[in-house]
């Protein structure tokens, strides 16, 4: 064996030259790295014993793409297109060896390999797009020209794993062999290529497919209509799309010089910017200093949920889903039922996709018992409460749980509003409860919001962080507080929403400017969605805002055709008259003079007090960082991930005008709108919340 440098070696097996890297955790694309497969190609090249050559990497993957944290650094050691170079022109065959995954560059230089092998778990991808990037080393012109065009488009736009049978069947692999026996597999394979006498396939020269998309324009056309909703606002989806028509309409090399050209831009883009840093603000998320990574964590092999309905079914899908068996527990049969019934329905609309087998289907369901009787949970090493949203209520619960769950079980509340520490005081072990606030519906949204209680434990709160990312949530931890972080900051949204009704704006006006800002929805067309007699008190209801006339007249939303906006059959949304009137009614019963806004003026007033709430929370020590607030907006909270989340966006605003908007407010309307003393004390200091 020849050592490269630090983290690459070559040796020759047989008449094999085999190329190793070895760079944890992932082997991604760093100097040393490139430097590496710069001189193992050079060392089997002059190699005469070596007939052929294989490129493997140690640890749990193949190259799993570029060193992230190394962008916008000077280039240093070999660039990789002289790799690629390397690789594609070598005189002896060349055969990549994945495991793991092969992602952007990753897979890039693979592609640059004249085969390709494989496990049975390996995962292939361009995922570049999800940090508002394409792939910069040839990825775009040499996908479609072994995938074909549509498939390139959709791997590409999505950013998709594709698993390794999958890979084999599109062509990007040529073989797949046994699991746990790649080195063998991938000589094997290479002295069949050799023996065989096959040809060295470079893929650039591989034309057929994407001449047979030239002059058919359509397929771009009809892409970009059929995903012009999920692409509104990003950059990059189209970029990648254009480097795909520059794959079918120009030459090989003409295209990599248009691939360069159109990855500059949205390397300088300011939605790249937010996407790469929403990707750092995910990982640091995880990191709590007073929690080291190595603190003890409690096995969790078998889950109980409390409550068969919409909230409580989801967390229990969660669990499911990963192979983790959950008891679920109701008060009536019927309800237990009813819960059951969803969730298979859940299954089999997802089945009926294609995301999963009818027997995974089966598989899932298999592992859900129900039960009329908190005695079941006894064996339980973690019970989550989804009860009704009522402090008394939920008090009960955690006495009851507190009596037959097994000492050393996690108890946790999905409360998403009240005190955690006065769930925790009706129990004689405050430091086993934690809040585990899913957001509905919780098999589908990705944030988990963990609430630490005061005496909540450390190796409880590292399982469930751990927990949360083993059943595929985003994890974040929050402190105790009303609303704890993301629903406080939202109430702030709220508020001004609602006052700017009652000063002439119209719900649609509010909504189309969330809408344009990159929201999936307004909040008044989220309200009509979700229900308006949800969180409405009909008791004490006095028709004193929009939303009690409209819940007085029984126009609840979406459900009775009619909310903020009128529904026809389809329901399809139109501004309502009848919501119109109202607001109008009430400002003239205000003695309030209509006033018409800009979208400019609707984002300030309903932002920017969200931003300053988050400086509270920070100051309060609610949140660790400025970016776990931003992970909570983008993943609860439809927050655009190409905007970075409030803080971050705060920071390119300028928190200077943020604090000059929020003191202009004051003097308007008073108290409610003082400025938050850090984001004073950052203004006065030069600070944003990234160098908090």
């Amino acid at each position: 064996m020849t050592a490269i440098n630090a983290v690459a070696d070559y040796t020759l097996e047989g008449d094999v030259g085999v190329i190793t890297l070895n760079s944890p955790p992932v082997n991604a694309l760093s100097a040393p790295v490139r430097d590496g497969l710069a001189g193992g190609m050079a060392a089997a090249g002059a190699d005469p014993g070596a007939k052929s050559v294989v490129l493997i990497c140690e640890g749990r993957t193949f190259i799993a793409g570029a060193d992230i944290a190394g962008f916008g650094n000077a280039p240093a050691g070999a660039s990789l297109l002289d790799v690629q170079t390397a690789f594609e022109t070598s005189s002896k065959p060349v055969i990549a060896a994945i495991h793991g995954t092969a992602l952007g560059g990753g897979l890039e230089t693979a592609l640059a390999c004249h085969y390709r092998v494989a496990v049975p778990s390996a995962r292939c991808g361009l995922p570049e797009v999800n940090l508002g990037l394409l792939p910069g080393a040839g990825g775009t012109q040499r996908l479609p020209r072994i995938t074909g065009v549509e498939k390139a488009l959709e791997m590409m736009t999505s950013g998709r794993h594709v698993p390794a049978q999958e890979c084999l069947e599109m062509g990007l692999v040529d073989e797949i062999v046994p699991e746990g026996k790649l080195r063998e597999g991938a000589i094997a394979f290479a002295r069949k290529v050799i023996a065989e006498g096959r040809p060295l396939k470079k893929v650039r020269d591989m034309n057929e497919k994407v001449e047979a998309a030239r002059g058919h324009p359509e397929i771009f056309a009809n892409f970009r209509k059929a995903n012009a909703r999920k692409f509104r606002g990003f950059m990059a989806p189209e970029y990648n799309i254009r480097c795909i028509e520059a794959a079918v309409n120009e030459p090989f090399d003409q295209g990599l010089a248009t691939e360069r050209l159109l990855f500059a831009d949205v390397m300088a883009s300011s939605e790249s910017a937010a996407q790469r840093y929403a990707f750092f603000a995910e990982r640091a998320a995880n990191k709590i200093p007073d929690v080291p990574d190595d603190t003890a964590v409690i096995p969790v092999n078998k889950v109980g949920v409390i409550g068969a309905g919409t909230m409580g079914g989801g967390i229990a899908m969660n669990f499911a889903n990963v192979g983790i068996p959950v008891t679920m527990v109701e008060v009536k049969q019927e309800a237990l039922d009813r819960g059951l019934k969803v969730i298979r329905g859940n299954y089999e609309r997802t089945a009926s996709r294609g995301g999963i087998t009818a027997g995974q289907v089966e598989e899932r369901m298999g592992r859900l018992t129900g039960a009329l009787d908190f005695d079941a949970l006894k064996d339980c090493d973690l019970i989550i409460e989804a009860v009704f949203e009522r402090m008394d209520l939920k008090q009960e619960v955690f006495r009851k749980l507190d009596a037959v769950a097994k000492p050393g079980a996690i108890l946790a509340t999905n409360t998403s509003y009240l005190n955690l520490n006065e769930i925790a005081a009706v129990t004689g072990r405050p430091e086993a409860v934690i809040g585990m606030h899913f957001f509905s519906p919780a098999n589908v949204m990705k944030l988990l919001e963990v609430v630490r209680g005061t005496h909540t434990s450390k190796p409880v709160i590292n399982t469930v962080m751990k927990l949360g990312k083993k059943i595929n949530k985003v994890p974040v931890l929050v402190g105790v507080c009303p609303g704890f972080v993301g629903n406080r900051m939202l109430s702030l949204r709220g508020r001004e929403s609602n006052r700017l009704i009652t000063e002439g704006a119209m719900p649609w006006d509010i909504d189309r400017a969330m809408y344009d800002f990159g929201f999936p929805m307004g909040p008044f067309a989220m309200g009509d969605v979700v229900g308006l007699d949800v969180t409405w008190d009909k008791a004490n209801s006095k028709g004193e805002t929009v939303r009690d006339v409209l819940c007085e007249m029984g126009r609840f939303g979406q459900k009775t055709g009619g909310g903020y906006y009128d529904y026809d059959e389809n329901r399809n949304s139109r501004p309502s008259p009848v919501t119109e009137k109202i607001a109008l009614d009430l400002m003239a019963k205000a003695g309030a003079k209509p006033h018409t806004f800009s979208d400019a003026e609707i984002i300030e007033r309903c932002l920017y007090p969200v931003v300053n709430e988050g400086a509270k929370v920070l100051d309060e020590g609610m949140a660790i960082r400025a970016s776990d607030i931003d992970v909570i907006w983008e993943n609860g909270y439809g927050w655009p991930v190409y905007k970075g989340g409030p803080m971050w966006w705060a920071d390119q605003v300028g928190p200077d005008k943020v604090l000059a908007r929020m003191k202009d407010l004051e003097a308007r309307f008073g108290a409610e709108f003082a400025p938050a003393p850090l984001l004073e004390r950052m203004v006065a200091e030069g600070k944003k919340f990234a160098n908090l």
